[in-house]
């Protein structure tokens, strides 16, 4: 392993800056990142590593994330762990924004990252304070400025941001053009690989995976190339009847941002695919999928954000430590009876999976792919290669 290495800082500045919430509490800090000013929804997430993938997240777009961990930026950030092709977040708050990076795998700090990337962050900022804030008064409209930090014109600023239920980010995430994606895991020091072995041997003849792009984050795919699938993604307006064309052997319906009742025209898609082929839901896709069931979703308090929160897989017991994003979950009362619920959340006991087995479906609402992460429902996947492999036989 090469020698650790420190990258200074020489951009970190003093400049003061303010976080100012919808419902008038303004929060003080110090500029980090782009100078600036963003308004976007604001959020919590607990993760004690990961920053960058958090960054590079298309689900984040149009939030405000605010880091529980209080030293952030430590092991800086590299060229590898990029979830997307850009940064999505509106503005990040942290309490302790660190001015050096240590580690052998890092290019540059987090600050010159966040500054590359037109990123307005805030750091010296109570978060302790403010995540409580937010639990007790739920997730809100926020403003993040360091150009010109007025507290009245912030909070008014916050005031007029667009509210998340019934805004539909989906079309300002995906791509413009259908790709194909084989690139697997990623094998630290020498770029990405094929070669990750899997609990089965894959197949002679590779899957088809047909990927809806809501805001799909590399690493599904790369999860889904390591359990050998050839993997086709596709833009989140492509018409079902395309789909089929393709001849997919299975359907991943991705992750992505905002309000999923929003996105009819990914509802009624997923309509037209039912019964056709085995789909696979994640996150923004999960609640899709319930709506295409004829469920119902609805907007949590303050959402499930991080890589440690506990879920129950009904089936067996077995309690899975999971990687979350999620502001919207599905009525498990809404389902229709023919759909079984296979995941609850431990914390507030929210649904976060189901199957349909009479359909090939399945869904879970967190992040199996777990980059950076616990590992516990990686699994899912190999749920997934056994439909495609079980209707391949048929």
């Amino acid at each position: 392993m090469p020698p650790s290495v420190v990258h200074l800082s020489s951009t970190r500045t003093d400049r003061p800056a303010l976080l100012a919430l919808a419902d008038g509490s303004v929060w003080p800090g110090l500029a980090f990142g782009t100078i600036g000013q963003r308004i976007g929804e604001v959020v919590f997430n607990t993760s004690m590593s990961g920053y960058q993938e958090i960054l590079t997240d298309p689900s984040y777009h149009g939030q405000i994330v605010v880091m529980t961990q209080p030293h952030i930026g430590n092991y800086g950030v590299n060229e590898e762990d990029d979830e997307s092709h850009r940064s999505w977040v509106a503005g990040f708050v942290v309490r302790d924004a660190s001015p050096i990076a240590s580690n052998w795998r890092a290019s540059r700090t987090l600050h010159t990252y966040l500054n590359e990337r037109g990123i307005v962050g805030i750091t010296g900022v109570d978060t302790r304070t403010l995540v409580r804030h937010i639990r007790t008064h739920g997730a809100m409209n926020a403003a993040v400025s360091s150009q010109r930090p007025e507290p009245d014109d912030l909070v008014a600023l916050a005031r007029s941001a667009p509210d998340m239920n019934g805004l539909d980010l989906v079309k300002e995430v995906t791509c413009a053009e259908p790709y194909h994606w084989d690139s697997g895991i990623r094998d630290w020091g020498s770029g990405l690989t094929n070669s990750e072995p899997t609990h089965d041997p894959l197949p002679l003849i590779p899957h088809h995976v047909v990927a809806y792009d809501y805001g799909i984050k590399r690493n599904i795919l790369r999860r889904l190339a390591a359990h050998g699938c050839r993997v086709t993604v596709v833009p989140a307006q492509t018409p079902a009847a395309e789909v089929l064309a393709l001849e997919p052997d299975g359907v991943l319906l991705s992750n992505g941002p905002g309000d999923p009742a929003a996105v009819t025209y990914a509802v009624e898609n997923i309509q037209k695919l039912l019964g056709h082929t085995p789909i696979f839901g994640i996150c923004l896709g999960h609640q899709l999928l319930g709506l295409a069931l004829g469920g119902q979703t609805y907007k949590l308090k303050f959402g499930h954000r991080g890589g440690n929160q506990p879920v129950k897989h009904l089936p067996t017991g077995r309690v899975e430590i999971s990687s979350h994003n999620h502001g919207f979950a599905v009525r498990a009362e809404s389902l229709p009876v023919e759909v079984e619920v296979t995941r609850v959340n431990l914390n507030d006991g929210c649904l976060e999976g189901f199957r349909a087995p009479s359909l090939d479906v399945l869904s879970v609402q967190y992040h199996p792919e777990a980059s950076p992460g616990p590992h516990d429902s990686d699994p899912i996947f190999h749920e997934f290669i056994a439909l495609m492999q079980t209707r391949r036989k048929q």
